[in-house]
């Protein structure tokens, strides 16, 4: 298993908003280095678009972070879509977090950080760890 955690959206929304009691949890991770996906990337983009409000200025100068900081974002491949299916099928969760999930594994992490999936399962090796819960 790759030593790097993968890192859910709801982080790296958080390591970029401001006045959010979970925004420093979510920068110490993020410096810590960890993966990511192309899927993250676009849900980054429209929240920070549509919730946050922010310009493509700043969205732009956010992903020229996260490029230096984390490794080069997974790809959203048939694999990790058939993967997803059998997770969704098997374990319940919605398919969007079954797709994070299944990149997570194609990565080889062994540790999802996420606040939006159940603290404490392990799939297939990957345990599933909300870091504003400890």
């Amino acid at each position: 298993m790759n030593g790097k955690p993968f890192l859910d959206t709801n982080i790296i929304v958080y390591a970029f908003a401001l006045d959010d009691s979970r925004s420093e949890k979510a920068e110490a991770l993020l410096a810590a280095g960890g993966i990511i996906s192309v899927q993250v990337l676009n849900e980054f983009v429209n929240v920070s678009r549509q919730k946050s409000r922010r310009s493509w200025e700043e969205i732009e100068a956010a992903l020229s972070v996260l490029k230096e900081l984390l490794a080069p974002p997974q790809p959203i491949t048939f694999e990790v879509h058939e993967a997803a299916l059998r997770i969704a099928r098997d374990y319940g969760y919605h398919f969007y977090d079954c797709l994070i999930i299944a990149s997570a594994l194609r990565a080889n992490c062994s540790l999802l950080y996420s606040e939006d999936l159940r603290h404490g399962p392990t799939i297939d090796g990957l345990t599933i760890h909300n870091p504003f819960s400890d």
